[in-house]
């Protein structure tokens, strides 16, 4: 009876993992199409879309600011929401659980009422088009699961270490330096990954907050598919998954998902 349970779980499993996959299915093969337009299955092959994408001017400078935007976000992220776990996970005071989710609040919204509520906010702020208002956009986004992921790795690390090595005579300096830091360094670098990869595919907010001068890839990928219908939109997501893929697997070979997370 277990053993026919569990078949049918795997043949569930399996099938639900087909229909999360089937869009990739159709994506990646309309990416090597050299045809004109969409047609599936394409009628001749090659890699036109590709080169293509990199010679598009709009996207290929799109990129660049979306790369900058994700290291300065994933920067900031880490500067605002390290101290801010360490505080909550480490010391008792009142109302930490309240600020706990008050800082996490934003993970429980959609992305449609956050970006709105961001552009009334920025409208009066005068930050609408901006370099500013658009990190602070992304920061609102990336900053909760850095408190969260960090939270949880603090609360793994047990303090009795980093006790008895300030009672050894270790300065508070070489303390974090040699116990809290190599300890947190897994959830760091899993927040960091993290951080970059949900600033760089951000598209929801990004298109309440970005201007005509200031655009990232996904915001420029939206208005291109609107206006076209070759077969570059499925080039360039073929390439973001690969990329995406590619720093999911660097995080699993170098640290394991569950060490990476805290667990």
């Amino acid at each position: 009876m277990i053993g026919k349970l569990t078949l049918r779980l795997k043949i569930l499993v399996f099938f639900l993992y087909i229909f999360l996959l089937a869009p990739i299915l159709v994506v990646l093969p309309l990416s090597f199409s050299n045809d004109t337009f969409m047609v599936f299955p394409p009628e001749s092959w090659g890699v036109r879309w590709y080169v293509a994408m990199f010679e598009h001017e709009g996207l290929t400078r799109a990129f660049r600011l979306s790369l900058w935007l994700a290291a300065v976000v994933t920067v900031l992220s880490l500067l605002l929401g390290v101290p801010a776990a360490f505080a909550i996970s480490r010391f008792q005071f009142r109302g930490r659980d309240l600020l706990l989710n008050t800082f996490t609040a934003p993970l429980l919204l959609p992305s449609i009422v956050l970006g709105l509520a961001i552009l009334l906010v920025f409208v009066q702020a005068r930050l609408l088009g901006s370099y500013s208002g658009l990190i602070l956009a992304h920061l609102v986004v990336t900053t909760p699961y850095v408190i969260r992921i960090m939270v949880t790795a603090f609360g793994t690390m047990p303090p009795s270490v980093e006790e008895a090595a300030t009672m050894l005579g270790a300065s508070p300096f070489t303390v974090f330096r040699r116990i809290t830091m190599p300890l947190m360094m897994p959830g760091l670098i899993a927040s960091a990954a993290l951080s970059f990869l949900m600033s760089f595919d951000e598209v929801i907010i990004s298109l309440f907050v970005t201007g005509p001068q200031v655009r990232t890839l996904p915001v420029e990928i939206f208005d291109y598919v609107e206006s076209r219908t070759d077969p570059m939109a499925a080039a360039i997501s073929v390439a973001l998954i690969v990329a995406t893929l590619a720093i999911i697997l660097i995080l699993e070979r170098t640290l394991g998902f569950s060490k990476a997370m805290g667990k």
